[in-house]
């Protein structure tokens, strides 16, 4: 975990645990690099690696080929993910773990962009959030 934002202090554990109980329900391996930004450096990732404007959640980033052992990267915007919470009445480190989690399947391959694919990916989005205690973010 890589903090690059006063507003993540004090969530790293969670986070890692997060991650961990995604790696282990997966069955999965390996490395993975969590910057924990503002929204100013998810912006400017979002803008530089998608084209995209702004800042966004949530960004995963394959690793390039030939690199065992290293599953990705995974970038978090503090500010986006707080006014998040706010919005949908939930603490603001539930949600974090959600879209860490949420990442982490990304880098696994799971995506969201066919219908059956969201189904499954938010199915198993619940289950490890269960293990940590976290109610159904869909809900």
């Amino acid at each position: 975990l890589l903090v690059e934002a006063e507003a993540w202090a004090g969530h790293e554990a969670a986070l890692s645990r997060a991650l961990h109980a995604a790696a282990a329900a997966e069955g999965a391996s390996g490395a993975v690099a969590v910057l924990l930004a503002d929204n100013a450096a998810v912006a400017e990732l979002n803008r530089r690696f998608r084209g995209k404007e702004g800042p966004t959640n949530v960004l995963s980033f394959s690793p390039a080929a030939g690199e065992a052992g290293f599953l990705g990267d995974i970038a978090l915007a503090a500010e986006t993910i707080a006014a998040e919470a706010e919005n949908q009445g939930k603490r603001f480190i539930d949600h974090a773990a959600h879209l860490a989690v949420h990442g982490f399947l990304h880098l696994l391959g799971y995506d969201h962009v066919a219908p059956q694919d969201a189904e499954a990916m938010e199915a198993r989005e619940r289950a490890i959030l269960a293990t940590l205690g976290i109610d159904d973010p869909y809900a």
